[in-house]
């Protein structure tokens, strides 16, 4: 027993004195980590602000200045490890090879996949802040784009976080990249009514809109279909989306509104569907009241 406890006393003063050899070398390795993390962080705000200056794009710098940053920290955190004396077992994990580096490979694939795919969507741009995207089932304006994630905001105030490899396996729709876009809706002439006059005075009230483009791209009124009870008119009309006072559901609802007014002033018969009954027998139809 004397000789079990004689061990264990050496063996804990062993690991005490390794312990107390090690204070430093910790205090420095967390100094040196602390020292990148600061000039990564003061180096992300810095490149941030002059890649806007020259490239004109804040999603594409707001990403190079993270690569940055992460680059800056990954040297820092193999530099406190360096300075503890585990330089080389972090290298030799890292590019090591067989089972190992398989394993660690699949568990950060979808990390290394989000990662380039962010890389390559911010160079090719397919979009902006600012720019109303649909990708999916998930439509809304594009906040900012992460190494990893691209924020949208959805139009009922949801911030969703989608991963750059969804969206670059995806199709992806932009609807403001080049400023406009295009909007449309139906409404129904009588067949009694002049159709032609009356598509007349729909395009003369989109004209008395000021959020509708004119000259650029023309609205534009033609004939869809000829429904069972009604002349289906189609309106077609564009905004200029890099307007931040223009919206689109304001801008179509003031069209509609317009629209309709203007040709029941006119008067015009806008009829709902209408449902016939025949009868091919020679006694009339009977009904039958019930009471509640």
């Amino acid at each position: 027993m004397e000789t079990f406890w004689a061990e264990m006393t050496a063996l804990l003063t062993e690991y005490y004195k390794s312990a107390i050899a090690l204070i430093p070398k910790l205090v420095l390795g967390s100094l040196l980590f602390f020292i990148f993390l600061f000039i990564a962080n003061r180096t992300r705000k810095f490149s941030r602000s002059r890649l806007k200056e020259h490239l004109d794009d804040p999603l594409l710098a707001n990403f190079l200045s993270q690569v940055i940053r992460t680059v800056l920290i990954t040297l820092g955190v193999f530099g406190f490890l360096n300075t503890l004396g585990l330089g080389k077992a972090a290298t030799t994990v890292i590019a090591g090879a067989g089972l190992s580096a398989f394993i660690i490979g699949f568990a950060f694939k979808d990390i290394g996949e989000n990662f380039l795919a962010g890389i390559l969507m911010a160079f090719k741009r397919p979009f902006r802040v600012g720019d109303f995207v649909e990708s999916g089932d998930i439509k809304g304006t594009i906040v900012g784009l992460t190494i990893r994630e691209t924020q949208v905001k959805t139009i009922d105030g949801k911030d969703v976080y989608l991963p750059n490899a969804q969206i670059i396996k995806n199709p992806i729709i932009n609807y403001t990249i080049d400023g406009y876009l295009r909007l449309n809706f139906s409404i129904g002439l009588d067949y009694g009514d002049d159709i032609a006059r009356g598509m007349e005075i729909i395009f003369n009230a989109l004209e008395g809109i000021p959020e509708i483009l004119q000259q650029q791209k023309p609205p534009n009124v033609v004939i869809e279909e000829l429904a069972t009870s009604t002349v289906n008119v189609e309106v077609y009309f564009w905004i200029n989306t890099f307007d931040p006072e223009v919206s689109g559901a304001e801008a179509k609802s003031k069209a509609m509104q317009e629209v309709c007014q203007a040709l029941i002033e006119a008067g015009y018969y806008l009829p709902a569907d209408i449902l016939e009954v025949k009868s091919y027998q020679e006694s009339p139809l009977l009904t039958q009241k019930r009471s509640g």
